[in-house]
């Protein structure tokens, strides 16, 4: 428990700690956003109108930065992230909801299928190394060392076109209407499948090569060495003995690759314009959408250190050796 008390701890302050650096990240970049909102409007504003927006975006002059930090605060504990620039003047908490589904099914759905697929085929070619297996090895080496957004373009180039069932951009077809019906979940599905197989290709190639390295490692352990000589079956030394302690290592990797799930394959979505939160923080990006740019930053964060903890807690599930009251 005092393990899980720490843990705890750590992840509540650090927390904190990216919450008060994202709220500086605007106030420490070059320009006004403000200012540039106003450029790009081309309109004449009264000075209590440019005031006002200022007021709108956290950024009140005649606020020191302790009174606007607490203000900021406040506003995050009833969930308000502020207005976007770029989609003025809907909330960025409105525009991030928007995005988040669409990256979440997309790469959350590809991380998790690659990570199951990988694991179990580094298993079997870590524990058969020497075999036929290994001829797996050079070719996931290979794939995995090929940028998600290459493989994008490279199955946009060889897959699509006129003629073809696979579309190169998108996340369904415009003249459908939203909808949970057949047809809509259908476009829906078929523009996810070049994107998914990209990330999923490359994806799966790093677990495989993970889980065999460490398979060989746990192989010549003592304790499967005994597992052996008590004459267990192979498949219950192979995963309860060898794919239980070489999964390990994996577990943190795979918990960072589920934190940055809301992040998205941010150079896949550019090339398909997929409209998950990838796209959008390329988008705030170019029109310095300070606001924007802020809440996808803080919602990648928070969403790391969850997984993160998550991943604790499965350590304290499958290492005895972190239950150290035990």
């Amino acid at each position: 428990m005092s393990y899980l008390l720490k843990r705890i701890a750590f992840y509540l302050f650090t927390a904190w700690a990216a919450i008060t650096i994202n709220f500086f990240i605007p106030r420490l970049m070059p320009g006004d956003p403000v200012q540039a909102l106003i450029t790009r409007a081309r309109g004449q504003m009264t000075t209590d109108a440019v005031q006002s927006l200022y007021v709108l975006f956290g950024l009140d002059k005649d606020e020191s930065v302790v009174e606007q930090y607490f203000r900021y605060l406040g506003q995050l504990a009833r969930g308000d992230l502020g207005m976007s620039f770029t989609f003025f003047p809907t909330p960025v908490a409105e525009v991030i909801g928007d995005g988040l589904p669409w990256t979440v099914g997309l790469v959350g759905f590809t991380t998790v299928l690659g990570f199951l697929l990988g694991t179990a085929a580094g298993t079997l070619v870590g524990w058969r190394r020497g075999s036929l297996a290994d001829l797996l090895i050079p070719v996931t080496t290979f794939l995995s060392s090929i940028p998600y957004f290459w493989l994008g373009l490279l199955a946009i180039a060889l897959l699509t076109g006129p003629d073809s069932f696979f579309p190169a951009t998108g996340a369904y077809d415009t003249s459908l209407v939203p909808g949970f019906d057949l047809e809509f979940i259908g476009s829906v599905v078929q523009h996810g499948i070049l994107p998914a197989a990209t990330i999923l290709i490359s994806s799966m190639a790093g677990w495989v090569l993970s889980m065999r390295n460490m398979m060989v490692t746990v192989a010549s352990e003592d304790y499967v060495t005994v597992a052996h000589a008590k004459g267990l079956p192979e498949r219950r030394v192979m995963v309860g003995y060898a794919a239980r302690n070489a999964l390990l290592p994996n577990v943190s990797g795979f918990a960072l690759s589920l934190g940055f799930i809301v992040g998205g394959t941010l150079l896949v979505e550019i090339v398909f314009s997929y409209p998950g939160l990838g796209l959008l923080l390329f988008q705030a990006v170019g029109a310095q959408d300070y606001p924007l740019m802020q809440g996808i930053f803080l919602v990648i964060t928070l969403s790391v250190l969850l997984a993160n903890f998550l991943a604790d807690l499965a350590y304290l599930a499958l290492d005895p050796r972190t239950r150290r009251e035990g």
